[in-house]
């Protein structure tokens, strides 16, 4: 990632190789728009969702054939998470970008083979903040993942727990963060998410998605993270979070204009 904006998006999960190959002709039409650099997202695997009975996506091997068609069709670069340290070789093969959760920051097995496989296929590794953790504590993931010759690694703040059912974004973990060396990408949109608060999934409060993404561009980020997806409340996973894809190009803007602004001051 260079000094350029970059904008990570997509849908929560693989819903279907139809959804994602719509979500991504939009996301490179806005590409060329903007002329900006896009990276595609979607989960092949849901494997911490609150409900054992919830979508969990399609799986490794199908989910990795949806995203390698997705890469193809749209030119785009593409991001997954990685659960196990097993997955990170064959992810690696396919993908341009191997996403560490925030809930799974701290397995040094995990953050090492996600290094070790980016290293192999020269891919960077997108690590997401816990939520329990102070953004010096990212320094020792950063060690971790340098010490297994990971030369991209990028640092993703997802917010913070406040109390039980919520959390919030700590605006200082931005700087924090990048003091540590890596570039620094705000997730709008798992910020707005109140975990569990449905009983059987989590909600979330989607109409601070736009001011928080603008105050992250305000305090200087390298990239934005937005799960969206054409019509959120039918989505399988995240529904309470995702931002409406019809808003998407219209809070890009507001996000680079403020970006233009910090930049000339």
């Amino acid at each position: 990632m260079g000094p350029e904006f970059t904008l990570i998006a997509g849908p929560c999960v693989i819903e279907s190789e139809s959804l994602c190959l719509r979500v991504a002709a939009h996301l490179a039409e806005l590409k060329e728009q903007l002329k900006i650099q896009v990276v595609f997202k979607a989960s092949f695997d849901k494997a911490n969702r609150t409900s054992g009975s919830s979508f969990r996506g399609p799986g490794l091997d199908q989910g990795l054939r949806v995203l390698e068609r997705v890469r193809q069709a749209s030119g785009l670069p593409v991001l997954t998470d990685v659960h196990e340290g097993h997955q990170a070789e064959a992810v690696a093969e396919v993908v341009d970008v191997l996403q560490v959760p925030a809930f799974l920051c701290r397995q040094t097995d995990l953050v090492q083979s996600c290094g070790s496989a980016a290293k192999k296929h020269a891919r960077t590794v997108n690590v997401k903040k816990g939520q329990f953790l102070a953004a010096s504590d990212m320094a020792a993931v950063r060690d971790k993942l340098v010490q297994a010759g990971t030369a991209s690694i990028w640092f993703t703040e997802r917010g913070t727990s406040f109390g039980y059912h919520d959390l919030v974004v700590d605006f200082r973990n931005l700087p924090r963060l990048r003091e540590l060396g890596c570039p620094v990408i705000l997730d709008a949109t798992h910020a707005v998410q109140q975990p569990g608060a449905l009983g059987g999934c989590s909600g979330g409060q989607p109409d601070f998605i736009e001011p928080l993404a603008a105050a992250g561009a305000a305090v200087g980020i390298n990239g934005l993270f937005l799960e969206v997806h054409p019509e959120p409340k039918r989505g399988l996973s995240d529904a309470s979070t995702m931002l409406p894809l019809e808003r998407l190009h219209p809070l890009i803007l507001r996000v680079l204009r403020i970006r233009e602004v910090i930049n000339t001051v």
